[in-house]
């Protein structure tokens, strides 16, 4: 589904990841660890092509085949299926939550948001509140929904559970095993350990390096 292979990447001059390989395969659940700058941020970044540049080799089982992505543009990578949710999440503040939905999925929103609220039941009860008006775990809910209202096929998720209440977590870890029971891959930047005892694999970097303990 996903494989990086030999990548490194660098804001400017700076180097951030050092040869970096990992998979994600078609519906695996794959949690990357590590303490605060070992590199995880970098490298979904580098898999979505944002603000860093990389060499190295991305392949993805995009919808027209697999594909070599490391030239695409951030835009081309998220047409083909990758959904990204950034730690700051990104959202419109000043629009309603079911505006926020709405403006992913254009065309699309009234036939995927009964099934994106139903992973979320507590955003039900808050369509026209506005984002900024949330709790930072609310939002968190909302972020993620707004990205599944793009369709993606994989989906990589940064930090979703930092400084989040403990039940809201658990309400995000259970929404994440629904979507991994319908076959969504997923790649999860996360230090939380409930997210992680509930992962197919751990992945763990130190220093921008895959490490083997």
């Amino acid at each position: 589904m996903l494989e990086v292979r030999g990548l490194d990447a660098f804001y400017g001059q700076a180097q951030a990841l050092f040869d970096v390989s990992l998979r994600v395969d078609s519906g695996e659940f794959v949690v990357l660890q590590g303490l605060n700058g070992a590199g995880k941020s970098t490298l979904l970044k580098s898999i979505m092509g944002l603000e860093v540049s990389t060499r190295g080799s991305i392949d993805y089982d995009a919808i027209t085949g697999r594909s070599e992505i490391q030239t695409w543009d951030t835009h081309r990578r998220a047409r083909a299926g990758l959904g990204y949710v950034a730690e700051d999440r990104r959202l419109f503040t000043g629009l309603s939550v079911l505006e926020n939905l709405h403006i992913a999925a254009g065309r699309h929103a009234a036939a995927r948001e009964a099934q994106v609220l139903d992973l979320f039941p507590v955003l039900k009860t808050m369509l026209k509140r506005p984002a900024a008006h949330m709790s930072g775990g609310e939002q968190q809910m909302l972020a993620i929904a707004r990205t599944l209202m793009t369709a993606p096929r994989l989906l990589l998720l940064d930090e979703p559970c930092e400084g989040i209440a403990p039940v809201l977590v658990e309400a995000i870890r259970d929404a994440l095993l629904a979507l991994k029971a319908d076959g969504m891959p997923m790649l999860v930047a996360e230090q939380n350990q409930l997210l992680a005892a509930s992962a197919d694999r751990l992945v763990r970097l130190v220093a921008g390096k895959v490490s083997d303990s």
